[in-house]
């Protein structure tokens, strides 16, 4: 009797698995993945909920990629990662309930970040509303304020256009995410073919390159055209709109010294004359004409504060709500950055006189000269040999460590401030960090992410040891989907950004309470994974150790931990001054 209801059960699953790809018929999860393909999506990360599997089913039937990893923080983080590095949508896939709420970090840091990513979420079926089903929440009301776009999809014919009408609002002005919520029995439900809408691939979509108002351009052509001292800053929405070969046109062709931010770092190499890393401050004290271009005048440009009243501002942004927040400027434009960049570059195109281009020359000459001084003071922390190690010694040879093709990705607070400093990427986007929410926790997702998106890349992360306890066991989850990469682990057994303002508010006594950490080994951490673990106690020792972590991941394609034990009272310059609360 058993192998005879055995049986019949193989053969109601092979007529329900056939009838759920008989072309005439599709259900909501299929809906979902035929848009998730037609946006171009390739991968999904995700964490398994009865909610959301026939999401998996479609993935499967569309070749799209499903990355399953060990908490929704992370998957978060891996589709904001992903579509940091390849310029398309972003997507992750939650279950219900805790499944959502494990994820929020990671949507709000893509918001904050204007990483455009969907998240798509599960929920008990429409039958079930407001009966108290399991691990239902009001998603799309929690999700609201941290995305650009928050609905539910109510029925099945509709799946396949609300999934294109969340990823267009991705794209829309600034980038960022969005939230769709699918009920169970939605998703499951079969529907004839010919009722689906399924927007065409681009069909749906129109141009975003917008340069905004012409004769704003000519007046910002006119402005530069006279500047003797210009400056521009390149924020992360150049890089994120792919217009870093528009604006590197501009700073070469009009002369100008130009300071990157977010993954616009390394769009000029460092022997390039238009590349300055260490003289902003000073830049934007002494400038005739500054141009902000795709980064808000938030807490890390002190709302603006720290730019002269004297200079001519010019702010240019995808986001015409962000033009002109927190400081007054002389011009805005809300657009393409790219796209605004290479049409200015053609309207001031030989119109630049020899009196401001020598004053030009003279100007970065000037900058170049105290770039070299501020090098000069921090080459003795860079190449000390004290021990404990000083974290600036890490981070220096770290950026030694670097090749032509890896991309850097800095997780945790002092440690990272302390490495931009130091570390300088080789080419755009090739520099990842937590961004504006400061995030603890996004290095295991973004390097996944980084290497599954560029398998031919090295991915390289460091992490502060509080945030390397927070998201690392999905290493292994990178791992077993052939995406190693390489974490070194900053380890001062301290949450140490805080750490310094307590000490220094309430004195020594008090300023360990809540943020000292275990004295934790966690080379032992990349052994147990089956990959290379190493411990460092010696600054001369942290080369070699890069270098054969790099041949053990070469060599057997798993994940490598160098744990670098660094001076816990030994702090970065911000850190010190707090500069992040003001």
């Amino acid at each position: 009797m058993a192998t005879v209801a055995k049986e019949v059960s193989d053969t109601a699953t092979d007529t329900l698995a056939k009838k759920s790809r008989d072309k005439d018929v599709v259900s909501g999860g299929h809906l979902v993945a035929k848009a998730l393909k037609a946006e171009g999506v390739d991968t999904i990360f995700t964490l398994c909920g009865g909610h959301i599997i026939d999401i998996y089913d479609g993935c499967l039937d569309e070749g799209i990629r499903i990355v399953d990893v060990r908490h929704e923080q992370t998957a978060a983080h891996a589709a904001d990662g992903y579509a940091r590095q390849t310029g398309k949508l972003g997507c992750v896939v939650t279950t219900a309930g805790p499944g959502c709420t494990n994820a929020v970090t990671g949507v709000a840091t893509a918001f904050r970040s204007e990483s455009p990513i969907l998240h798509i979420g599960g929920q008990s079926s429409l039958t079930q509303h407001k009966m108290g089903s399991l691990q239902d929440l009001p998603h799309v009301d929690m999700m609201a304020p941290i995305t650009k776009f928050s609905a539910g999809v109510f029925s099945t014919e509709r799946v396949a256009d609300m999934v294109s009408m969340a990823a267009r609002e991705c794209f829309n002005g600034q980038y960022g995410p969005s939230y769709l919520e699918i009920p169970r029995d939605v998703l499951d439900r079969e529907i004839p073919f010919d009722e689906a809408r399924i927007p065409k691939p681009g069909h749906y979509r129109g141009s975003v390159r917008s340069i905004g108002d012409p004769a704003d351009i000519e007046k910002l052509a006119d402005i530069l055209v006279k500047a003797e001292r210009p400056a521009v800053l390149l924020g992360q929405q150049v890089w994120a709109s792919q217009g870093h070969q528009d604006a590197i046109s501009f700073v070469r062709s009009l002369d100008i010294p130009a300071y990157m931010n977010g993954a616009s770092r390394g769009m000029l190499p460092q022997g390039d004359p238009h590349h300055f890393d260490r003289t902003r401050s000073d830049a934007f004290k002494n400038a005739d004409v500054i141009l902000i271009v795709g980064t808000p005048f938030d807490f890390r440009m002190g709302y603006g504060k720290r730019i002269s009243n004297n200079a001519t501002l010019v702010q240019i942004d995808q986001s015409y709500a962000t033009v002109g927040k927190n400081r007054d400027i002389s011009l805005g434009l809300a657009g393409d950055p790219g796209a605004i960049l290479a049409a200015v570059e053609q309207a001031a195109s030989g119109r630049i006189d020899n009196g401001a281009k020598a004053a030009r020359q003279k100007w970065m000459a000037e900058l170049r000269e105290i770039e070299a001084t501020k090098l000069e003071k921090l080459m003795p922390m860079f190449t000390t040999d004290q021990n404990p190690i000083h974290p600036y010694r890490l981070a220096y040879e770290i950026n030694e460590f670097l090749s032509e093709d890896t991309i850097y990705i800095g997780d945790g607070g002092d440690i990272v401030t302390i490495s931009a400093q130091a570390v300088r990427p080789r080419n755009p986007g090739q520099w990842m960090d937590p961004g504006a929410l400061g995030s603890l926790g996004v290095g295991t997702g973004f390097s996944m992410a980084a290497k599954l998106a560029h398998p031919d890349k090295e991915v390289v992360c460091l992490y502060g040891d509080g945030s390397f306890g927070m998201t690392s066991f999905d290493m292994e989850t990178s791992q077993r989907f052939g995406a190693p990469y390489l974490a070194v682990v900053g380890n001062n057994s301290a949450m140490n950004q805080i750490r310094y303002g307590q000490i220094a508010k309430y004195g020594p006594e008090r300023g360990d309470v809540g943020n000292k950490l275990g004295e934790i080994p966690f080379g032992k951490f990349g052994e147990m994974i089956g990959g290379y673990g190493e411990e460092v106690r010696e600054a001369k020792d942290i080369q070699p150790a890069l270098q054969r972590a790099r041949e053990a991941i070469a060599k057997t394609g798993k994940c490598a931990v160098v744990n670098v034990w660094v001076d816990p009272n030994e702090y970065a310059p911000g850190t010190k001054a707090q500069t992040m609360y003001k």
